[in-house]
């Protein structure tokens, strides 16, 4: 309607987001999208529906970080259920078979222990038949739910912490909460499986939170209905360039090269970094490149600071 004015869009930031339980990490974004009145939202590192916990979202112009943030360390409070086996491998799913209670009942603390640690480290992973993994260019989960048989390869995975917290027993089944560092590309419904296998009952996942991924964590994650109270960022777009990459500092000349999109002096380290004015607000994300450095992503346009 003419002269009705456009609602102003938010800053360009992320959101860490506490992810409930049964929504997708889709759901998630459109929720925000919502509160925040803007389409410009996305995620990084997706969540099942029942898992709940940080999932990361880019806003506005910090969208274009989601595809470089170093994500690839995760940590999760998961709940294992010894005593059957499920189709998904996780609560979800179909049984697909079950111990009886005395097979349960022989369970030791110590076997449990023995088989976590066969599973930490660097270790050979068959994933979920349902998993996210792409198979002749579709989606595992979608092939399974098509009716298909879908055997996907094992694939180098790292389990930087395994570790049993507790154990509780009921007439049926066996019950671990465990905590789990491990590399992207991880699935702890896959660890759950695998280690009620080798026990010789079947396991699958109960219950999943992940408490940190990359620099981010539970702590500083906000739940959607904290967001619709206070539709805040958790991280404009300056601090979180600094908050996940290594930060380089220039000065106003080699600035406005980086708002140009120009090659500038290397910075002499690996991977990329953010890149700041002397003002400190991030211009760029960059990589060393031979004898220059060239943006990857740049994040404040020409117009900004060419007049100073």
């Amino acid at each position: 309607m003419r002269g009705v004015p456009r609602p102003t869009p938010p800053p360009p930031g992320l959101l860490v987001v506490d992810k409930p339980g049964g929504m997708t990490s889709h759901d998630v974004v459109a929720r925000v999208r919502r509160i925040l009145g803007t389409r410009k939202v996305g995620h990084a590192g997706t969540l099942d529906p029942m898992a709940t916990g940080v999932l990361v979202l880019g806003v506005e112009r910090a969208t274009k970080l989601l595809g470089h943030l170093a994500l690839d360390r995760k940590t999760y409070l998961a709940t294992i259920v010894l005593g059957a086996a499920t189709t998904t491998d996780d609560a979800e799913g179909e049984p697909l078979s079950e111990a009886g209670p005395e097979a349960v009942g022989e369970i030791t603390q110590p076997a449990v222990r023995a088989g976590i640690a066969a599973l930490t480290g660097d270790i050979q992973q068959v994933p979920s038949a349902v998993s996210a993994v792409k198979v002749d260019g579709r989606r595992a989960y979608a092939r399974v739910r098509a009716g298909e048989r879908v055997d996907l390869p094992p694939r180098p995975v790292t389990v930087y912490r395994f570790d049993l917290l507790a154990l509780r027993r009921t007439d049926t089944r066996a019950e671990l909460d465990v905590v789990v560092e491990c590399s992207s590309g991880t699935y702890v419904r896959a660890l759950a499986r695998d280690l009620g296998a080798a026990l010789g009952v079947g396991g699958h996942l109960g219950a999943l939170c992940r408490t940190t991924v990359g620099p981010f964590t539970l702590a500083a994650a906000r739940t959607l209905d904290q967001l619709e109270q206070r539709p805040e960022l958790s991280y404009d777009l300056d601090a979180a360039v600094a908050a996940a990459f290594p930060r380089r500092d220039v000065d106003q000349a080699t600035a406005k090269a980086v708002r140009h999109g120009r090659p500038i002096p290397p910075a002499g380290r690996s991977g990329v970094y953010g890149v700041f004015d002397p003002d400190g607000h991030a211009l760029a994300l960059a990589a060393d490149a031979g004898d220059v450095a060239r943006s990857v992503v740049v994040l404040a346009p020409a117009s900004q600071g060419d007049r100073k």
